[in-house]
């Protein structure tokens, strides 16, 4: 980046940016549907969002980090709430994400699927 990496405004966005995978450039590097922030009517800086299939690694990647273990070692219980966790935040909305996420839990697709219809069924009592 070529703006100060120090300036508030990077320092106050860069934890959000990074919770979504997202990058950090500087304004004139901006392109597409980049997102350029200004402060007090000079551009800072760009954030470049993450693609969908990279935002569910990038979260599934964090789930790990947050368990402290791969996902697939984690107990039946653990992987639901993973699972549910997941929903809550779209991760099934995304093309293949089911077929993603079970490969990050080590389970079938059929398994993520149960996981899934038996949390509705929960909801639906």
């Amino acid at each position: 980046m070529t703006e100060p990496a120090d300036h508030p405004l990077v320092t106050a966005v860069k934890p959000l940016v990074d919770a979504m995978g997202g990058m950090i450039l500087g304004p004139e590097q901006a392109v597409g549907d980049d997102v350029v922030l200004a402060w007090e009517g000079e551009d800072v800086l760009a954030v470049r969002l993450p693609q969908l299939a990279d935002s569910l690694d990038h979260i599934l990647a964090a789930m790990e980090r947050r368990h402290g273990m791969p996902l697939a070692e984690l107990d039946r219980k653990t992987k639901q709430a993973v699972v549910r966790a997941l929903e809550a935040r779209g991760a099934f909305s995304v093309r293949h994400g089911v077929e993603t996420v079970a490969g990050a839990l080590g389970v079938s697709r059929f398994t993520v699927y149960n996981y899934l219809n038996r949390e509705n069924a929960a909801k639906g009592e």
